[in-house]
């Protein structure tokens, strides 16, 4: 092979591969912080079908801890991603009980995957784990916007404790376009919102009617929350609304 030829053959190969969009796995800095959940799943080459309702989700957090769920219990512990590899020696594991035998098979197939240091890589936007037998393609998850959609109040927030709605309280709030649109527990809430990097700011008015003890004490909370300026914060599917005195609460989509 002439030289010409050699050094034609070597860049063709190099720009094959700069533009397949596949890396190896390094230092993990392309997931961390970042939650991923299962699109397709092989075993032994074949696809492997997933309990129904179910799916395989991994999340990297920031501080190098990865939490992985099957569809039952919860997985957790310290990750290491260094050479391409997901180390997690001291993966950890609820003992819930789950609804059916195949939701427990289900965990400790991911489990085992876990335990045995798998490689990663990520192909585009993608993440695929492969072990000795079993490969994952996961896909990024898009995290909610606070406009679009509706949050349902999960939980009340009082200087340092959080207790969560009382049974048969319902409360939700709706943000489009600068309006808000609110069911407080008891009243209906509605006026105008500006948000300003991690904070927003409210001007509203209500019905105000009688309700039952709890749903008023609901209402209190969410309202005293929905005054003025707050700050706000979403993670995942969750949104956090707190005063400027630490109270405020939490909402999910």
């Amino acid at each position: 092979m002439s030289y010409r030829v050699l050094v034609a053959a070597l860049a063709a190969a190099l720009l094959a591969t700069g533009c397949s969009g596949t890396s190896t796995g390094g230092g993990g800095g392309e997931v961390k912080g970042k939650v991923f959940r299962s699109a397709f799943v092989t075993e032994q080459g074949k696809p492997r079908a997933l309990v129904e309702g179910t799916n395989i989700e991994l999340r990297f957090t920031d501080d190098g801890r990865l939490l992985a769920s099957a569809g039952c219990n919860q997985m957790q512990g310290p990750v290491s991603l260094d050479g391409g590899k997901i180390a997690v020696p001291d993966l950890g594991m609820t003992a819930m009980g789950c609804p059916s035998p195949e939701l427990h098979t289900q965990d400790e197939w991911l489990s085992k995957l876990l335990r045995a240091s798998p490689s990663w890589r990520m192909d585009g936007t993608n993440l695929v784990v492969t072990g000795s037998n079993a490969e994952i393609v996961l896909g990024p998850e898009a995290p909610a916007t606070l406009e679009g959609g509706t949050w349902k109040l999960a939980s009340l927030i009082q200087a340092d404790s959080v207790s969560s709605t009382p049974a048969g309280v319902e409360a939700t709030i709706k943000f489009e376009n600068g309006k808000l649109d609110a069911k407080t527990g008891c009243n209906d809430a509605f006026g105008t919102y500006k948000v300003d990097g991690s904070t927003i700011t409210f001007e509203l008015g209500h019905t105000e009617k009688s309700c039952e003890p709890d749903k008023m004490a609901v209402e209190k909370v969410v309202l005293e929350t929905l005054k003025g300026q707050v700050t706000y914060k979403i993670d995942r599917n969750n949104l956090t609304l707190t005063t400027t005195k630490g109270d405020g609460i939490g909402l999910s989509k």
